[in-house]
């Protein structure tokens, strides 16, 4: 079995000490094979901040796929912004800012949704979509699919439409006929599975909240999720927990558990 940790919008710069300890400490004791970090590492996109944030997965013990979200481009230095948006990401991350890692059960695709000239949202490109599509379609039976974005590929709110993903739905239309399974997401705060069946074959979005900083939404705690794959879940399905920091515990907790059972064959 192979165990993914998705971390998304830790802000750097606005993390909250305990909850980074607490994060820490759940990575060691759950040991994942890779940490997947979907967006918006810092609050400003600063060295400093870049580099708070490469300290802290360095101490996660696993392999890191990181991708930029809006938060991470420079916006008052638009020298930097114009010329060299992700520089400060690569220096503390490396110069792919499309990673992909492949495993004997996991496929994992990062698309890069940011956009020098967009202050909030993301799209995604043909060239991108296209990209995706052909490495999922040569994935080996035995992998879980995914696509790592910023910004939600879909929402489950109406006052959340805004924020969605520009070239989503010809986004998930390539990628479920190319065999992807999952599409991981973050920028809203707010942690759910989503089951997509409008096209051929299902495929489910997978967003977490906040991980560690203290820009919460209302009510809704800081947030990661684990995923599980691979021969040892039972029917071959693949369980995405969401882990809940809880504050009297000073830890996360497992909060809700949601059972998919990618579409093999179609």
């Amino acid at each position: 079995m192979s165990v993914l940790l998705h971390i998304s919008d830790p802000h750097f710069g606005t993390e909250q000490a305990p909850v980074v300890e607490a994060l820490a400490r759940f990575a060691l004791q759950q040991r994942p094979d890779l940490t997947v970090l979907s967006g918006d590492i810092t609050q400003r996109a600063r060295p400093a901040q870049f580099q708070a944030a490469r300290r802290f997965v360095d101490r996660l013990g696993t392999p890191v796929l990181a991708i930029a979200g809006n938060h991470d481009i420079p916006l008052l230095d638009l020298h930097a912004r114009l010329l060299a948006p992700h520089a400060r990401q690569r220096a503390a991350f490396g110069d792919e800012l499309e990673p992909v890692f492949s495993s004997t059960d996991l496929l994992v695709v990062c698309v890069n949704t940011t956009r020098r000239w967009r202050h909030k949202n993301g799209a995604v490109s043909a060239h991108q979509i296209e990209r995706a599509a052909q490495l999922l379609a040569d994935a080996l039976s035995t992998q879980l699919r995914l696509v790592v974005v910023h910004q939600p590929a879909e929402v489950e709110r109406p006052q959340d439409v805004p924020d969605r993903l520009l070239g989503h739905e010809a986004a998930l239309r390539r990628w479920a006929e190319a065999g992807a399974d999952l599409v991981l997401g973050g920028h809203i705060h707010l942690p759910y599975v989503m089951a997509i069946t409008r096209f051929a074959r299902p495929l489910w979005v997978v967003q977490a909240g906040t991980a560690v900083s203290s820009r919460v939404r209302a009510g809704i705690p800081n947030s990661v999720n684990l995923v599980r794959c691979g021969t040892a879940v039972v029917d071959g399905r693949c369980v995405i927990e969401q882990w809940d920091y809880a504050a009297e515990n000073h830890a996360f907790e497992c909060t809700k558990v949601t059972h998919v059972e990618p579409a093999r064959g179609r």
